[in-house]
């Protein structure tokens, strides 16, 4: 079973995490099954000569199961630094690669997400979720700093609102990171994400594809989403705060019952 699957009809292409028994929390396992999906669509959507259409111009990333992405595997990386550095810039790499994907990027988010993947919610140009959802960034309390995916809610919501969000941690209702800009669209309950999905990808898909292509590239080009430096600095420095021992200690009591007691 792969643990990320692509599912393209047309002009629509579809991106499913899928490790809904560990509410498709960031493994290196699912992040490489990821970079793999994405690479094959950012091939399937590139104009070639060859091709005679324009290949999928929209792509949903949504979640198998009842959550959309439970942030990067923090069981993972416990006392594990080179995995921690490495889980971290292959994230960072694939929040790059969904950025610059030629299509128009919607998150339908139908269940939790959280830290990485409330940032991946971030990444995508557009995002869909429910009222009393669970997202949000709570890396802080976790003794982690949420630098990969800082980058992405600044251009997102601005300067101002992420430094709120980021700093204070916590959790916000899918009501509330629509108010803040994180979605675009909140719907009442999570029966009523596939219609308003559906709504949104149908206008997307009927616009025109070098269109919706060249704006989104200067859309990337205008907000510096084409910063891989940026990126690769923030994964380094979000893996040195993670590796160091404070962190591990706070860490280890969140994750590991018996060194709360």
């Amino acid at each position: 079973m792969s643990l990320a699957t692509l599912h393209i009809t047309g002009p629509l292409a579809t991106i499913t995490l899928n490790r809904p028994d560990s509410r498709n929390a960031l493994s290196p396992d699912l992040l490489a099954s990821l970079h793999a999906r994405i690479d094959e669509l950012a091939d399937r959507c590139t104009p070639k000569p060859e091709r005679t259409d324009s290949g999928p111009h929209v792509c949903i990333l949504t979640g198998a199961g009842r959550a959309f992405c439970a942030g990067m595997d923090l069981k993972a990386v416990l006392g594990d630094p080179d995995t921690a550095r490495s889980l971290l810039l292959s994230l960072a790499e694939f929040t790059y690669k969904l950025r610059q994907l030629p299509c128009v990027t919607v998150a339908v988010v139908n269940g939790p997400a959280i830290g990485g993947g409330c940032g991946l919610v971030a990444v995508c140009d557009l995002a869909l979720t429910y009222t009393d959802n669970k997202m949000g960034f709570p890396e802080v309390d976790m003794g982690v700093c949420p630098a990969v995916v800082a980058p992405w809610l600044v251009r997102k919501i601005g300067p101002g609102r992420a430094r709120q969000v980021l700093l204070t941690g916590g959790l916000l209702s899918g009501l509330q990171a629509h108010a803040l800009g994180i979605v675009t669209t909140c719907v009442p309950t999570p029966a009523d994400l596939p219609a308003a999905a559906e709504t949104l990808t149908t206008r997307l898909a009927a616009g025109s594809p070098h269109a919706l292509r060249a704006t989104k590239n200067l859309l990337n080009d205008l907000d510096g989403s084409t910063d891989w430096p940026l990126l690769e600095a923030a994964a380094n420095l979000s893996a040195n705060v993670l590796n160091c021992p404070e962190s591990q200690a706070m860490l280890r009591s969140k994750l590991e019952p018996s060194a709360r007691q």
